[in-house]
């Protein structure tokens, strides 16, 4: 169902944000989000002079490299576009994110060590999205390892624990969670019959 009828309006302002989950070679995954904010207008600034009409007022981008259990192996922050010149001091400061395992108290952590002053509002923005996406990433990983190996998808598929009760699909008493632990279920039966 969409959004309802909107009234006459003036677009403003504009924040594109594009998040990518890549399977590297080594077998790492790099979860990469780009951000940028821009105007519909010109306006002045007091570090850059005058931003013009869809030129970017922040133009940022994060990279986390995870391994298979979603621990942060390398991070990494760009801040090309930025409203005042002091901003991209803080980047290097993301590659603290290192170490931190996405999942329960992910984003407590990176408020840890990337919080305040010591990081930037819209970086850490993303960070939920990018957290979503290498969970995403991760199951599109395990779909393509399943298809390699004759299953499908819905055969081996299973709620992760941590997103029980996260959501209304995922309510632990509901349709969807009994559904699939009827399947596991269904599949642990076949196993010890296949092995007797």
């Amino acid at each position: 169902m969409p959004l309802s009828h909107a009234e006459s309006r003036q677009l403003l302002h504009l924040r594109d944000i594009a998040i990518r989950g890549y399977l590297r070679a080594d077998g790492l995954v790099d979860i990469e989000a780009h951000m940028k904010d821009t105007k519909t207008y010109s306006f002045g600034n007091h570090d850059r002079g005058r931003i013009n009409a869809g030129e970017a007022l922040h133009g940022m981008g994060l990279r986390l490299t995870i391994d298979d259990k979603l621990t942060v192996v390398r991070a990494e922050a760009a801040m090309d576009d930025t409203p005042h010149a002091i901003c991209p001091g803080v980047a290097p400061n993301f590659a603290a994110l290192a170490g931190l395992t996405i999942g329960k108290g992910f984003l407590k952590g990176a408020m840890e060590r990337v919080g305040g002053t010591a990081g930037c509002t819209h970086l850490r923005e993303l960070l939920q999205q990018v957290a979503t996406t290498a969970i995403q990433t991760m199951f599109s990983i395990r779909v393509h390892k399943s298809a390699r190996e004759g299953g499908t998808t819905e055969d081996r598929w299973d709620i992760p624990s941590a997103l029980l009760n996260s959501c209304h699909a995922y309510n632990e008493q509901g349709p969807l969670v009994a559904k699939v632990r009827a399947r596991a279920e269904e599949r642990r039966r076949e196993a010890e019959a296949a092995a007797e």
